[in-house]
């Protein structure tokens, strides 16, 4: 028989990512034991759920996944309404480049303004749950402003460290929520290890990309809302831009779970995954691409998109699982490109989209000249966060 924790969630364990290993899910986790690589949440998925008995349809957020969600009990529930951003067609850009169907996911409609409210919200509730007193946090700034918020709506402590050069709307942000701030010069890779200095003791949980296994299930929600919202049909071709990855990583997952679930259709087909990067910084297309074993001795350079500018992923063979998977590929976009793409999807959708948004546009753009995207395809773009915060990066540069 089911007890009352496991109708609320299925969370079975947690597994390494590398091997599989076993780890409790009822202790706080960091990185596994075995190989000191992210955790996965792995769920009892016997006696198999249905869409009708698993999904809340009166939840119109991330939360109405609740039963393939980690959290065990709802009143650690830290919630803003994260979840359930909208799959806008844009026809303007469909038609002058003759296209089938272009879809966006805006997920800058998020609280805070990005998709990190998704894996902020799922963190920071387990952390609540496990007794945890506060979470530190090295940022690009998204992240950080959503672990900001969070924190703050649940009463714990909040420490974020950032770039010095992070747009002024960031930092100004996590003040209000509170938080203690502390700028670094250098990429997100310089604030990490300023993070560990801060941390020593151990004080408080890192919520780092990857480094805790719950902001993972918080972005997968994204797989789980698109196969809903498009009817149970996934689309042929995903573009997402990938820093750290969690997303690419989540949305992913979220595919393989309903497949088992048999929410998809028998022998349904996933799309290609394709991950966005940066000129500035694209650490994954080199090591896709055999330019380099890895990304451990990767040096990046800031760029607009201040989400991109991740020089060594923790979770950089698990992207390259997701891609080698599913057929998918690397692009790489230039700030200049990024700029051009924030401009036509203003101009032709009404869309002010953070630079890492107008990136996955422009690597469509790309994929579709060399041959590798058919017009013929359903394409589906993940923008993840407002144009608003990245002022101070584009004012003056996009106009004409």
């Amino acid at each position: 028989m089911l007890t009352s924790i496991e109708l609320i969630s299925r969370l079975h364990e947690l597994h390494c990512s590398v091997c599989g290993q076993p780890h409790t899910a009822y202790l706080l986790q960091t990185v596994s034991e075995c190989h000191a690589a992210p955790l996965e949440a792995v769920y009892d998925q016997r006696p198999r759920l249905t869409r009708a008995a698993a999904i809340n349809v009166h939840d119109a957020s991330m939360w109405r996944y609740r039963a393939m969600l980690p959290l065990l009990d709802d009143e650690n529930k830290v919630t803003l309404g994260e979840g359930f951003t909208p799959i806008l067609p844009l026809r303007q850009l469909a038609g002058r480049y003759n296209l089938r169907e272009l879809l966006l996911k805006d997920e800058g409609q998020n609280p805070t303004g990005s998709f990190k409210a998704r894996g902020l919200s799922m963190a920071v509730s387990k952390a609540k749950e496990l007794g945890s007193t506060g979470c530190i946090i090295p940022t690009a700034g998204n992240a950080g402003v959503a672990m900001a918020a969070y924190c703050a709506r649940a009463g714990l402590r909040a420490v974020v460290v950032m770039p010095r050069h992070t747009p002024t709307a960031f930092r100004e942000e996590c003040y209000w929520y509170g938080a203690e701030v502390h700028l670094v010069d250098g990429l997100i890779n310089d604030c990490a290890a300023r993070v560990r200095e801060l941390n020593s003791r151990n004080e408080l949980l890192d919520v780092s990309t990857l480094k805790e296994p719950y902001r993972l299930e918080g972005k997968k929600t994204m797989g789980y809302e698109l196969a809903e919202q498009l009817d149970w049909q996934l689309p042929d071709v995903l573009l997402y831009p990938a820093g750290g990855g969690t997303g690419l990583i989540g949305i992913w997952k979220a595919f393989r779970e309903m497949q088992v679930l048999g929410w998809l259709p028998e022998n349904a087909k996933l799309p290609r995954m394709v991950a966005v990067q940066a000129e500035n910084c694209q650490p994954l297309a080199d090591t896709y691409f055999g330019r380099q074993a890895n990304c451990a001795a990767y040096v990046g350079q800031p760029t607009i998109a201040n989400g991109l500018a991740v020089p060594r992923p923790l979770g950089e063979q698990m992207m390259l699982r997701v891609l080698r998977e599913s057929g998918g590929t690397v692009v790489s976009i230039s700030d200049e490109d990024m700029l051009e793409g924030m401009r036509e999807l203003g101009q032709l959708e009404g869309l002010f989209v953070a630079p890492e948004g107008a990136a996955v546009w422009m690597a469509a753009r790309h994929l579709l000249a060399a041959g590798t995207i058919s017009p013929d395809e359903q394409i589906l773009l993940l923008n993840t966060g407002s144009g608003q915060k990245y002022l101070d990066n584009v004012l003056g540069r996009a106009r004409g």
